[in-house]
Formats: structure tokens, sequence, C-alpha cells
């Protein structure tokens, strides 16, 4: 380290465009312990060998301009605020304590290695990248700011740290590191001097600590004493936080220049070894040194060094208006105007910009690095690198990771992380410690917002539990739908069969099979027939108010028509047939109308219970929002109960059953009058079709149920019009001698003999 500082003073004197024609000189002293500091301290600052601390800043000038070093925190920390006094630049290549960034009690510190806060965000960054959550942290009394730096930043990260501890030249390795071992940690963070770190690896291999994945802290991570040590191959992956830029261009010519000028050869004369000087100071053991010794030492405040000697040139280039040929020898320079050229400088050295923060830390640029160890020739690999200029940038090469045993990505977290769609059940202290489960349906989980907690789909989403709800898609009976079109086709072919029946009626207006049918009343069941076909339309596209309440009205009242002409068709044929013995029924029947009095007043009825359901309780449009899991299902609900039941219990069934009764009663009658077994089809049909209906109704719930419905109300109408009114068409179109009074005559007659004879 002191080689680098003289390589560099030593470059920069011989530079023609850095300080031309000014020499930098140096005076050394060995901070053997933080009280040795003092003496040293004090004579930076002295003046004369003497210090005025009243003096104002203008007037007072100290023995030196500038200062670098000491290594360590605790060193800088204490000798910092006797040298900030004055503000004399204080240019440090290693300590990394956060609190030295502190301007309000280090106004004048400037180091040129990142601060505790970015190699603790670099490590996370590491941890992050490969998704491990149970960690321990070792530090040393030098970096315990690291250690609580590391407990804040490591929050909302899903980071537990598991072990933490601060090693002492006392401490018990062995004890921790099985401490650390029976937490099943795999991950554990070094962050010492290499002293400390030195003895946790040795302790690791003694006790055959193995497979574990080591984080170095940039103080020891390029430690070339370690990467050799006897059995660290088995203690499993070391990696490490190293500055970029270890190689100093003309170095090595350096130190082998100067090796041979200074070497001494040796007559067993050791005195005369001891007095050699070199350095340009006092050295006993500096001779003994080789040059390979040297250049193979751990090179990682190489370059911190260097730049903080460059950057006390460079600021001192300005202070004294330097130009390409001579600098102001006249200026006398006072420590805080060069601290404030420090503050702006931004220089490139070695193809690395060095340019500090209002904090007076530099910006980052360093590497990750892999100790390959089970080699013959031990080496060290950048694997990825980590900048925080222009921007924060940090990445990883994964293919060149040399995991123990040629395996994937260690594990080293407490719980194996959640299935997509299953939260998480706390076990323990430790956020990192928890058991899955599984989310219920219509719910997640987000592990950005809370990895514990399973939150409700909106009405409109849904989800089988997993980290995202869907949006339900809107289902309902579609125009465009083949079915949908199959369906109408048929029922526009079935209102024209109906219009063409009611042409073929109104012509035969006259005739025996129009008046067996029922003459006025035939026309009107027809009309309510081709009417309750509109409403078979309002089951397709997007339910209304309006849709809702004409497709169940239109139907119920017009089907209930149709219901009580068919009864009043069949009691009027048992009524001639099978009632003669109430003879003044049937007067009474034909003198005031009956079948229409009866049909009215059913009307009439059936009008006020539609009036009542469609402002008491109509069916309205809904979102089912139960029936299925990923759709919703817009229909129509159900009507006001009571109402509903009237109309169906008494207004369609009973009429349906009385129908069948009656029908039953004609079932001997002559084939031109008996229209009761067509009656009869026509009822069993629509039952069959409506119990098929609601069987289907129970048994599936989709928009294909509404298919079904307006299926049903068009079949039971088809069944009415095939079984009651096209066998009358046909006899009138195919065989008219049936449709004449004589043959009905004939018919009569040979009813009445046959009752005779029985």
């Amino acid at each position: 380290m002191f080689q680098v500082m003289r390589f560099a003073v030593e470059e920069i004197n011989n530079s023609t465009t850095l300080l031309p024609n000014v020499s930098l000189g140096y005076e050394v002293f060995d901070h053997c312990s933080d009280t040795k500091n003092f003496p040293s301290v004090l004579s930076f600052i002295s003046q004369n060998r003497s210090i005025n601390p009243q003096e104002k800043l203008n007037n007072h000038q100290t023995k030196v301009i500038a200062l670098t070093g000491p290594y360590g925190n605790m060193r800088t920390i204490t000798i910092a605020p006797l040298i900030t006094l004055d503000l004399i630049p204080l240019v440090n290549y290693g300590a990394s304590s956060y609190e030295l960034s502190n301007k309000l009690q280090y106004p004048s510190f400037i180091r040129t290695i990142p601060c505790n806060k970015d190699l603790i965000r670099m490590i996370i960054h590491i941890i992050q990248w490969f998704r491990w959550n149970w960690v321990a942290f070792l530090g040393d009394p030098d970096s315990e700011d690291g250690l609580q730096l590391f407990n804040n930043y490591i929050r909302n990260t899903g980071i537990c740290l598991a072990y933490q501890e601060i090693l002492s030249q006392s401490a018990n390795d062995s004890l921790t590191l099985k401490n650390i071992d029976k937490l099943n940690i795999n991950v554990i963070v070094v962050f010492t001097v290499p002293q400390y770190a030195k003895n946790i690896i040795k302790a690791a291999i003694t006790n055959n600590i193995r497979d574990k994945v080591w984080i170095a802290s940039e103080t020891w991570s390029m430690n070339q004493q370690l990467l050799k040590e006897p059995g660290i191959e088995k203690i499993g992956t070391i990696i490490g936080i190293a500055d970029r830029f270890l190689s100093l261009t003309g170095f090595n010519e350096f130190i082998y220049k100067t090796k041979g000028t200074t070497e001494v050869y040796f007559n067993d004369n050791t005195e005369s070894e001891i007095h050699t000087k070199t350095c340009n100071q006092d050295c006993d053991n500096c001779s003994l040194v080789t040059a390979e010794e040297i250049i193979n030492e751990d090179p990682t405040f190489s370059f911190a060094i260097y730049a903080a000697i460059y950057t006390i040139a460079h600021a001192l280039h300005k202070v004294l208006r330097c130009n390409m040929n001579q600098c102001s020898k006249n200026t006398t320079v006072k420590p805080y105007v060069l601290l404030e050229e420090i503050k702006n400088l931004d220089f490139t050295l070695n193809n690395h910009q060095v340019k500090y923060d209002v904090n007076g830390d530099p910006f980052v640029s360093y590497a990750v690095v892999v100790w390959h160890t089970v080699t013959n020739s031990p080496w060290i690999e950048m694997v990825g690198t980590y900048d925080t200029y222009p921007e924060i940038n940090f990445t990883i090469d994964n293919s060149l990771m040399p995991w123990h045993n040629n395996t994937s990505v260690p594990f080293s977290n407490c719980s194996v992380e959640c299935k997509e769609g299953f939260s998480r059940e706390n076990m323990g202290y430790h956020d990192c410690c928890f058991r899955c489960k599984k989310c219920p349906q219509n719910s997640y989980v987000n592990y950005s917002r809370d990895p514990y907690t399973c939150f409700s789909c909106a009405a409109n989403e849904w989800s089988d539990g997993s980290a995202t709800c869907q949006t339900r898609s809107v289902i309902y009976l579609q125009f465009t739908d083949i079915p949908s079109i199959a369906l109408i086709f048929s029922n526009v072919c079935l209102i024209t069969l109906l219009i063409i029946t009611v042409f073929i009626f109104a012509y035969n207006y006259n005739t025996p099979v129009v008046r067996s049918a029922g003459g006025n009343m035939s026309f009107l069941m027809l009309v309510c027939m081709i009417i309750s076909c509109l409403s078979t339309f309002f089951f397709f596209g997007e339910p209304t108010l309006e849709k809702c309440a004409y497709r169940s009205a239109f139907y119920s009242l017009l089907n209930s028509v149709c219901l009580s002409c068919l009864f009043v068709r069949a009691f009027q044929i048992v009524c001639v047939f099978k009632m003669n013995e109430f003879p003044n029924v049937h007067r009474w029947w034909i003198k005031y109308n009956g079948q229409w009095v009866f049909v009215t007043s059913l009307c009439v009825f059936l009008f006020i219970v539609c009036f009542l359901w469609i402002n008491l309780g109509p069916p309205k449009p809904y979102m089912d929002l139960l029936s299925f899991k990923n759709q919703i299902f817009f229909t129509c609900g159900r009507a006001h109960t009571i109402i509903f039941v009237i109309i169906a219990a008494f207004v369609n069934m009973f009429p349906g059953a009385l129908c069948i009764w009656f029908s039953y009663m004609a079932r001997d009658l002559p084939k031109n009058y008996n229209e009761a077994k067509s009656i009869t089809f026509s009822i069993v049909f629509l039952i069959v079709v409506w119990i098929l209906y609601f069987t289907v109704y129970f048994l599936i719930n989709s928009k294909d149920i509404l298919f079904v419905n307006a299926l049903a109300q068009m079949s039971s109408t088809y069944g009415i019009l095939f079984s009651y009114f096209i066998p009358k068409s046909y006899i009138m179109l195919f065989q008219p001698k049936k449709n004449t009074a004589a043959y009905f005559q004939t018919s009569i007659q040979n009813y009445t003999q046959t009752i005779s004879r029985s």
C-alpha cells in the first residue's frame, strides 16, 4: 500500500501535464494504535510546531495541505475531528464507515472507497439475485455500523438475518460456526477486516464446515493467502466484492526498478541491511521484501490509494491555476480552498470516472468475484458488476458461478417459497419461516402487497386461488349463437304455419270442421299462439327489464287463454253428448254464451294477475355471480313468488287438468267430433315438455337453460298446432268430403245407434 502511494507521487512528479514543474512531497507515519495516531496528527495540523485553535482559517497555515489515510474506521474516526477542525482535506482510502459521510461532523472528509452503505446494498443485491433469505452476518468492532445498515436495509426485502455476531480476537469461532450450522444457514456474510476473516475461514476448515456460501467484504475478497489456504475448497463457494480497477499500469515495472536500485547484497552483515535507506524513509525491513512479494500482495486498496493521491494532485492543479507548462507558485495553498476544489472534481483515471457526491463519497464501480479453489492453481474470477453512476446497475453471469459439487444455486431459505395461489402462515419470529396455505376460490395473494393475506376478488372477477384475479366474462343468450339462429328460424316457421292456419280457417269459416274446432274461439286460440310466439324473441340479447317482463307475461297470459279455450271446447263436447240429464245447465250455457263468459272471466283474472306481477314483483335482469366461477350469468330473476305460484298452479295447471279430465270423458265420441283426443294429446305433450324443462333446469345452470326455456315455450305451441289445428286443416284442404254437414250427421247417427244397441 505504501509502494502504491510512492508510485502515484512519482508518476505525478514526472508528469508534464499534471502539476508541471511542481513536485509533491509527503511525510508518512505508521498508525500502530489509536493513541499513537495523535502525535502525528498534532504535527500535521501545527504551524511551526505550534497549534492555535482559535486562529481564523484565512490566517492559519498548517504544516500539510492534505492527508490520506489512515486505514480502518476506528482509527479514522479517532483522528478525523482534529483534521477537519481546520478543514484540512482528509482523502481516505481505507475507512468505509457510514458515520463518516456526515458532513456536519466531518466536513473535510473525502474517501475513494465506497462507504458501508453502498457495500451493504451490494451484498443485499447479491443475496436477492440468488433468491436467498436465510443468512448470517459476521462483523467486527470496526464494522458495527455495517451490521446496523444491513438490518435496516433488509427490511421489506424478504431477507431474514437468522444469526449475527461481532467477532473479536477472543471470540470462539468454532462455536459461532456450530450455531450457524444448527440453524441451517447456508449463506454467511463476513464483513470484517482480513485478520478476523482469516480466523473464521480457518475455523471453518478445521471444523469441517462444508458447502456454505461465503460473501466476502472488499477488505479480504482478494486476499491471496486465504485463497491458497489448504482445505479452503471444502467449505463451499466464496463470493467477494472487489474494486473493478485492480491493476495499475506501470506499477510492476516501478517496483522492479525500485527493488533493483535499493537491493543490498548480504555478506552476513545484517547491520548494513538494517540501515539501508529505502522508500525515502527509514525502514528497517523494507529491503527484506522482494519485488514479487509486493506485486503479489492483496491489491484491494491499490486503486483507492492511487485515486486519493491523484485527487489531491488534481485539486492542487486547479488551486495553483496550472496550465500545460507551469503553475502559479506564488499562490499560497489554503487547505479549505483545496477542499472546495476536491468536492467539484470530475476526472478520468485509468478509464475510471473519479467524482464525489455531496457526502464526499465516490460513485461505486465494483465487481463481484468468485474464488476458484478446487484447481491446483487457485484463482479469482470477476462474474458480475455493480455501478451507481450514472445509474444503479447490478448484474451477475450465473453461468460463471462455480457452485460447490457442481450443483445448482445452493438453498438458503428458512421455508420453501409458496407456490402461486398459496399465502404464508407465520412459523415463529422470522418472516422467512412460514407454512403455505391455499387461498380459497375467488381470492388471490399478492406477495408485493401482503404475502400473508388472501384478498377477495371483486364481484366481476374470479380466481382459483392464484396471484391475480381475472375478469369474468358476462354471458347471455346471443342472437348470433348457432342454436339461437336455429331456434329463431324454427319460431319464424311456427308463426308462418299459424298465420297460414288462420287463413285456412277463415276461408272455411262456415264449414262443420271449423265450427267443431270452436268457431270464433279457434281464431282466438290461433291469435294468442301467434302473439305468444313473439315472446320467444325476448330470450335473446342482453336482458332488460322489458324483455324479462314480456317474455314471461306474454307466454303465461296467452298460453292460459289457449288452455281455457281447450277446456271450454272439451266441456262443450261432453255437455252435448254426455250431460243430457242436465238440460238446464246446457240451456243456460247456450243462452248466456257460457264459453265466452268463462274465457273472458279468466282473461280478466289473468290480466289482473299479470298487472300485479309486473308492478309488484316483476322478473328483473340481474348478474348471477354464484353459479359460475369464471363467468357472470346475465339473466332474468324469478318473479314474485306468490304471483308465480298463482300463475303456474291455478292458471296453467288447473285448466290443463280439467282439459284432460273432460277429454277422457269424451274418449268414445264420433271421430268427427272427437277433438278430445287432440286436446288430450296437446295437454299431455305440453306437460311432458315442461317436465323435461324443469328436469334440465335443476341439472344445468347456464345460458343454455334460457335456450331450453325458449325451446319449451315454442314446443308447447307446436304441440297444440299439430295435434289440434293441423289435422283439421288437412281435412279442409285434402278431404273436403268429410267437411260437410251430411258427413257429420251420418257420424252422429251411427254413434247414436251404437249407444242404443249397447
